[in-house]
């Protein structure tokens, strides 16, 4: 019956498309009526796929659009009040108008997403992933705290292209986070580890979990340029994971492994696995589009499960005959990635519906210009405290939501604001899209955090509170991009690559690396030893120092927080000393 009912509702937006935009707003009965069927599916989709929490929210928008005459009695949340919609002009407007159901997030989802999901789940099954975990094993399995660095490398690689944060924590959380259990690091370490790199996978080019399809549709900035702008800020990402990990074993004494892999090796038996990820890039950079892209990167996915195990296997025993057995295995295990990708694409897909109409609402009543100027009030003018505000928006409104749907929601609302208060467009956008990933490692609706928790048998609350603490970068980046916009190769007029100093670019970079490593050791508290309180407290402001692109305050951080460490080692070696002295004195004599 429900299938029924959609083909009906989507049937005639698409038979009727043409009619719909010559009466718009000014909808007949049966218009009304087929909106009112296409709504409560789209509910009724995004319950089923993804709880309550997103129905609840999309009818919450929905009385709010036909009932916000009822606020101005209101005090306090009367600001948000504006004179409602009846029933039928607040349904047809969602459903049939282009900021509604139909509108920016069902664009991107038919255009791009939908393809670079089914990208991922052919990656999975052609066997390709499995480049992405060998490579990062045989590069840092056996430095110190090897297992948790191959997890970050592996997450950086393989989020890469799924651009996903859950599915990244269960693809390569499968296999890294027993590994980082069984070399000594305890479970909701392991656990938080994993998700804690993942969300990363949606800051690094070339995908970018969507995110950066979006943004271009929004901001009308060439995709190129917002991927070239996002590499140094996704790479500063993983280098602030990968020093937290290296501190965190180091104060817990786990070693390395050794696999028995080269990196030479690997690459060498398995480069052939990189095909797929290297025609993206090469495509995007030549200029074709990127689901255009994508789609000859999944082709390039089929060809790749001829090299399984076992259809080499047919071709070595049975030569050319062996082609016919293994491509009715291909045809079969390309049916089964077909079947996975539909299935991966109703978490974003089941969203859509709501979404339309949530941006439907904001836009129709006019809200999301009242809640710029609502954060410009509150701050008084203050950008720190405005970026502030807008992070904690985002983690209230990005529970329980897909990173993608949490970031158009936020942009809606909170974009305006940060102009308004002199931001550049991108590095505002780029704020918000940072803030959006929150959520999933921030409690209590973690659900990455949730997803490594499972993996690893560990406590959920305790996983979520630890993968914040490894991700706590995340909340310091928005900050650089509003102050430091040469981060984001963005000039004094507010435009990429214009107007920009190579120095400001380059001062900028080093400052934000440095303060990456210095931030990284004092999240965790450890440098040569576990630090004291005074230590904590010096090492903090020296930190603090370094992330100011001027070179005067760089040279002062470094050498406080250098300073620390030059305290912290002789501090070990004098009290190795005393031991050492204690241990050659004679025993005392009894008479």
């Amino acid at each position: 019956m429900l299938i029924g009912v959609t083909i009906l509702t989507v049937g005639y937006y698409i038979t009727q498309f043409r009619s719909l935009q010559f009466r718009g707003g000014a909808y007949t009965a049966t218009d009304a009526l087929i909106a009112l069927l296409g709504i409560l599916v789209s509910l009724e989709v995004a319950r089923r796929v993804l709880g309550w929490s997103m129905t609840i929210i999309g009818t919450v928008f929905l009385v709010y659009l036909r009932f916000g005459a009822s606020l101005y009695d209101i005090p306090v949340i009367e600001s948000f009040a504006h004179r409602g919609r009846e029933w039928s002009r607040a349904l047809t407007t969602i459903f049939f108008d282009q900021e509604g159901v139909f509108g920016v997030m069902a664009n991107v989802l038919v255009s791009y997403v939908i393809l670079f999901i089914f990208f991922g789940a052919f990656l999975r099954k052609s066997g390709a992933s499995r480049f992405f975990i060998d490579l990062p094993l045989a590069l840092a399995g056996r430095t110190t705290g090897g297992p948790a660095k191959v997890a970050v490398i592996a997450s950086a690689l393989f989020g890469s292209i799924s651009g996903s944060p859950i599915a990244n924590t269960v693809s390569t959380g499968a296999f890294t986070i027993p590994m980082m259990k069984k070399a000594g690091f305890r479970p909701h370490v392991a656990g938080a580890i994993e998700p804690a790199a993942s969300i990363g996978g949606s800051f690094m080019p070339p995908v970018m979990g969507a995110g950066a399809f979006l943004m271009a549709e929004l901001t009308a900035i060439p995709y190129a340029q917002i991927v070239l702008i996002s590499i140094f800020p996704a790479i500063l990402y993983f280098t602030s994971v990968l020093t937290m990990v290296h501190f965190e074993a180091k104060k817990q004494n786990i070693k390395g492994i050794d696999s028995g892999l080269r990196a030479s090796e690997i690459l060498r038996k398995e480069w052939y696995m990189s095909v797929p990820l290297l025609v993206i890039i090469v495509m995007m950079i030549i200029g074709f589009s990127p689901g255009y892209a994508a789609f000859w990167a999944i082709l390039s996915c089929v060809v790749l499960m001829y090299t399984l195990p076992e259809n080499r296997a047919d071709f070595q025993q049975h030569g050319f005959g062996g082609f016919f057995t293994s491509t009715r295995r291909v045809i079969r295990t390309t049916g089964e990635a077909l079947v996975e990708g539909g299935r991966d694409t109703l978490i974003i897909g089941a969203t859509v519906g709501v979404i339309g109409i949530i941006v439907g609402t904001i836009y129709s009543t006019g809200v999301g210009l009242r809640f710029s100027d609502i954060i410009v009030s509150l701050s008084n003018g203050n950008l720190f405290l405005a970026i502030v505000l807008i992070g904690l928006a985002s983690l209230v409104l990005g529970m329980g939501v897909p990173v993608t749907a949490a970031y158009l929601i936020v942009a809606v609302l909170a974009v305006p604001a940060l102009t308004d208060l002199g931001v550049a467009l991108i590095a505002a956008h780029m704020i918000v899209y940072w803030f959006s990933q929150d959520s999933n490692i921030t409690p209590p609706v973690c659900v990455a955090a949730y997803a490594g928790a499972a993996i690893a048998g560990a406590d959920p609350w305790k996983t979520g509170w630890t993968s914040f603490k490894f991700a706590k970068l995340l909340y310091v980046m928005p900050v650089l991009f509003a102050f430091t916009p040469a981060i984001l190769l963005v000039g004094e007029g507010g435009e990429i690559l214009q107007d920009l100093a190579l120095q400001d670019v380059l001062l900028s970079y080093f400052s934000a690396f440095i303060g990456t490593i210095a931030f990284s050791a004092v999240t965790m508290g450890y440098l040569v030893r576990k630090t004291t309180w005074i230590e904590w407290i010096i090492a903090a402001f020296g930190t603090f120092l370094c992330f100011f692109p001027s070179l005067l305050t760089d040279l002062v951080g470094i050498s406080i927080v250098g300073a620390v460490w030059a305290w912290q080692s002789y501090d070990v070696r004098r009290k190795a000393a005393l031991i050492k002295a204690d241990e050659q004195q004679p025993a005392p004599t009894t008479s």
